[in-house]
C-alpha cells in the first residue's frame, strides 16, 4: 500500500501534460521508465485529469511527442458522464486527440454507439467510423434490439449535444425500414434541440385519417416555437405555439389555422393566449385570450372541450392586509343553446376593488373596508320577439338588454373571546351600502341604492383528545345567530344567481357569491364537525349544518338546499387511507330525504392502479335554466399490466338520459428504448354545430434523443 501511494505522489509530480501546462495524476501497480522520455505504467492503471478518469491495463507515455498509448480493456470517462470503453488507443497527453479502436460510447447512461474506432478531435468532436447506435438493452440469448441506427460515420458534438449520421440505416428487429443520407438528432443530455419531434397519426370521424409533423425551434435560452403541419382527407391545419420567459413573468400563446371539408371555403382558426408579468410595487399583471372562428372548431379538432371563453386582463396586488384588483373581461359562450341569445348575456364585465384589514386596539379585533366598482353591458340595446323566443328555447331565466354598473362600499368588524373552558364566543358585523346606475331597463330606475345592514353572533366549543394509538379526535359544534335586512330600492341580480351551500360558508353572513343579494332575515345556523387525524396516515372527517330561519323570504331556488324555513340537511364527508385511498361526498337532503344536490369523489393510487370517478346529482331548478335533473357519473382509470404496458380508459355517463356522453380506451408501451401509445376515442353528444365523433390516435417514440426511459429498463433473463 505504501508503495502504490509513493507512485502516485511521483507521477504526480514527473508528468506534467504539456498541452495544459498541468498536472495529471497517474495510479498503477508499477512505473518503470524507458530510454529518454518513456513512462510505462501497468497493473489496474487509473488517470485523473481535469475531471475526466480512464482506466487501462497498461499506458506507454511518450514525453517528447507527449502522447500515451493505452493497452485496453480500456474505459474514458468524461467530466459530463459519457463513458467510452475499446481495446486500444493512442490519445495526446491531454487526451484531448486520438484514436480509439474497437470503441463504444455510451452517453448519459442510455444511448450506446458501437464503433469500429473513435476519433477525438479538439475534446469536442467525438467521429465514430462504420456505427450502430441504438438505446435498447441487448441481452445474449436476443443480441438484435429492437431497434437501432446503422451508419458509415456519427460525429458526436460535446459541447452542442448533438449526434450527427452520415448514410443513416434505421432497422426494426434487424429489418431496414428507412434510409436518410444525413440525418441529425439530440443526444440523451440535450433537454431542448432544433428539430422534428415525433410524428403522430390521427384518425377522425370527422377529419379522416391524418398526420401531424411537429417542428421544434429554439428560438435562444429563454423562448421556443412551436409548428405542426396537420394533413388529412378533410384538413390542411398548421398548428402552432410561442413560449417565451422573461425576467418579470412569460407569455404562452397557441393557436391553430384550417382549412376543411366541414366548412368549405372558410378558414377557421382559434388563438389562446396566457401573459403573467411581476410589475414593480407587488403588483402581478396577468392577460389572458381566447378567441375563435366558430363554436364547433376547438371540439372538432379536440383542441379543448371548454363552453366559455374569457379574453381578459387583470391587474392585482396582495398584501398582508391590503388587496388591490382591477379587471376587464370579455366572454364567449360555446354552448348550442346560448349563442342565439349571447346577445342578452353580460359578456363585457369589469371590476375593480380595494380591501384593507385594520386592527384597532380600543375595540380590538379586525376592522375589514371594501371598496369596489363593477359593471356588466350587454350587446342587444333591445329585446326582440326573435330573443324571446330563443330564450324560451334555452330555458334561459332571464333574458335582458339591461346595462349595469355597481359601486359598493361596505365596511365590517369581527372579535373572538376565549373562555377558560375552551368555549369560543364571536361577533360580527358589516354595513354595505350599494348605487347602481342602470340602463335599458324600464323595469328599474336609472339610479338605485340601497344600504345592507348586518350582526351575527356565534359560539363554538372544540374538544379534542388523543387516543392510545396516538390518533387525535377534535369536534366541535357551532351556533351561529345572524340577521341581515336592506334599506332602500330592490336592485337586478346579476351576480348571485347561482348559489353553492357547502361547508366552506356554513357560518358565512351571506352565502350568495357576489353583492347583488344578501341573505335577509333572521337565521340560525346550527353545525357540528369532527375530524380524526390517525399517524398511521388515515384522516376521517365529518360536518354536518343546517341553516333555520325566522321567516322564509323567498330568496333561494330549490337546488340552492337553502329554500324554505329552514334549509337541507348539509353532510360532507372525507376519508383519507394511507395516501392511496381519498373519498369524499357532500349533499344536501331534505327530512325526507330527498336529495336536492349530492357529490361523491373517490380517488385511488397503488402502484399498478389509479383510478378516479365523481358521481354528481343535482335536481332539475327552472330558475337556474335547468329543465331536467342531473346525474352524471365520471371516471378515469390506469392499470399497470406488466412493467412495460399501461391500460387506460375514461368515461362520462349520463345516468337520467341513459347513454354515454364519451368514453375512451388507452394502451401504453414503454422500455428504455421505445414508447408507444395507442389511444380511441369517443364523444356521443351532439348538437346544432357539432356531430357525434370517434377519434384513434398512434404515437411511437424512441427513447435516448433528449428523453429517458431507464425507469422501464427490460431485464435480460439468463437461461439455466
Amino acid at each position: 500500500m505504501m508503495r502504490r501511494a509513493a507512485l502516485i505522489l511521483l507521477l504526480a509530480l514527473a508528468w506534467p501534460m504539456a498541452a495544459a501546462a498541468q498536472f495529471a495524476t497517474l495510479i498503477a501497480d508499477s512505473v518503470s521508465f524507458g530510454g529518454g522520455d518513456t513512462v510505462i505504467a501497468s497493473g489496474n492503471v487509473e488517470i485523473l485529469y481535469q475531471g475526466q478518469r480512464v482506466l487501462a491495463r497498461r499506458l506507454i507515455y511518450d514525453r517528447a511527442a507527449d502522447q500515451v498509448t493505452f493497452e485496453g480493456p480500456l474505459t474514458l470517462i468524461e467530466a459530463d458522464g459519457a463513458v467510452m470503453t475499446g481495446d486500444s488507443a493512442i490519445l495526446s497527453g491531454d487526451l484531448q486527440q486520438g484514436i480509439v479502436r474497437g470503441a463504444r460510447l455510451v452517453l448519459d447512461g442510455q444511448m450506446q454507439l458501437a464503433a469500429v474506432e473513435i476519433n477525438r478531435v479538439d475534446g469536442r468532436y467525438n467521429q465514430l467510423t462504420k456505427t450502430v447506435a441504438s438505446s435498447c438493452r441487448i441481452c445474449a440469448n436476443n443480441p438484435t434490439p429492437l431497434w437501432q441506427i446503422r451508419a458509415r460515420r456519427v460525429v458526436h458534438d460535446q459541447q452542442e449535444r448533438q449526434l450527427y449520421f452520415d448514410d443513416a440505416r434505421f432497422e426494426v428487429m434487424g429489418v431496414p425500414v428507412a434510409y436518410f443520407p444525413y440525418l441529425r438528432l439530440p443526444d440523451p443530455t440535450l433537454k431542448r434541440a432544433t428539430g422534428f419531434l415525433v410524428p403522430q397519426i390521427v384518425t377522425s370521424t370527422s377529419l379522416g385519417v391524418g398526420l401531424k409533423f411537429p417542428y421544434f425551434l429554439v428560438v435562444n435560452d429563454h423562448a421556443d416555437i412551436l409548428v405542426t403541419p396537420y394533413l388529412s382527407s378533410n384538413t390542411r391545419t398548421l398548428e402552432g405555439r410561442y413560449r417565451q420567459e422573461l425576467s418579470f413573468g412569460s407569455i404562452e400563446l397557441e393557436g391553430a389555422v384550417s382549412v376543411d371539408e366541414l366548412l368549405p371555403g372558410e378558414p377557421r382558426a382559434y388563438l389562446f393566449g396566457r401573459g403573467r408579468f411581476n410589475l414593480p410595487a407587488d403588483f402581478d399583471l396577468n392577460v389572458d385570450v381566447g378567441l375563435v372562428s366558430d363554436t364547433a372548431y376547438l371540439l372538432t379538432y379536440g383542441y379543448d372541450d371548454t363552453d366559455r371563453l374569457a379574453s381578459g386582463v387583470e391587474l392585482t396586488r396582495t398584501r398582508r392586509n391590503e388587496y388591490i384588483s382591477a379587471s376587464f373581461q370579455k366572454l364567449r359562450s360555446l354552448r348550442a343553446a346560448e349563442v342565439p341569445i349571447e346577445d342578452t348575456l353580460a359578456t363585457l364585465l369589469g371590476r375593480a376593488t380595494y380591501e384593507r384589514r385594520i386592527f384597532p386596539g380600543a375595540i380590538g379585533g379586525e376592522v375589514r373596508l371594501v371598496f369596489d366598482l363593477e359593471g356588466h353591458e350587454r350587446i342587444a340595446e333591445t329585446v326582440t320577439p326573435t330573443l324571446l323566443v330563443s330564450c324560451a328555447a334555452a330555458m334561459a331565466p332571464e333574458c335582458t338588454a339591461r346595462d349595469v354598473l355597481r359601486g359598493g362600499i361596505s365596511m365590517g368588524w369581527q372579535r373572538n373571546w376565549t373562555f377558560g373552558n375552551g368555549m369560543v364566543a364571536g361577533v360580527k358585523t358589516d354595513v354595505s351600502s350599494d348605487f347602481y346606475w342602470i340602463g335599458q331597463d324600464a323595469t328599474f330606475a336609472p339610479e338605485v341604492s340601497h344600504v345592507t345592514p348586518t350582526a351575527a353572533v356565534e359560539l363554538r366549543w372544540p374538544f379534542a383528545r388523543t387516543a392510545p394509538n396516538g390518533a387525535t379526535d377534535v369536534i366541535q359544534p357551532v351556533v351561529q345567530v345572524a340577521w341581515t335586512d336592506t334599506t332602500g330600492a330592490m336592485v337586478p341580480n346579476e351576480d348571485s344567481k347561482l348559489v353553492e351551500f357547502d361547508e366552506g360558508n356554513l357560518t358565512a353572513l351571506s352565502r350568495f357569491p357576489g353583492s347583488d343579494m344578501y341573505e335577509r332575515g333572521v337565521r340560525t345556523t346550527l353545525g357540528l364537525s369532527w375530524a380524526r387525524f390517525d399517524p398511521r396516515g388515515r384522516e376521517y372527517a365529518v360536518t354536518v349544518g343546517r341553516v333555520i330561519r325566522r321567516n322564509d323570504r323567498g330568496q333561494f331556488t330549490a337546488a340552492s338546499g337553502l329554500d324554505g324555513g329552514s334549509s337541507d340537511w348539509l353532510v360532507a364527508t372525507r376519508v383519507d387511507i394511507d395516501n392511496k385511498l381519498s373519498l369524499s361526498n357532500r349533499s344536501l337532503f331534505d327530512d325526507s330525504f330527498n336529495f336536492a344536490k349530492s357529490e361523491t369523489q373517490i380517488t385511488w393510487s397503488s402502484k399498478r392502479v389509479s383510478a378516479a370517478g365523481s358521481y354528481i346529482w343535482v335536481v332539475a331548478d327552472p330558475a337556474e335554466g335547468r329543465a331536467g335533473d342531473i346525474s352524471e357519473i365520471n371516471f378515469d382509470a390506469a392499470y399497470r399490466l406488466g412493467r412495460h404496458w399501461t391500460a387506460t380508459a375514461e368515461g362520462r355517463y349520463d345516468v337520467n338520459l341513459d347513454k354515454a356522453a364519451s368514453a375512451g380506451l388507452g394502451l401504453k408501451y414503454q422500455n428504455e428504448c421505445l414508447n408507444v401509445d395507442l389511444s380511441l376515442s369517443r364523444r356521443f353528444t351532439a348538437s346544432t354545430t357539432v356531430q357525434p365523433t370517434t377519434d384513434i390516435g398512434l404515437s411511437v417514440s424512441l427513447n435516448g434523443f433528449g428523453r429517458s426511459g431507464l425507469d422501464y429498463a427490460r431485464t435480460c433473463q439468463v437461461k439455466g
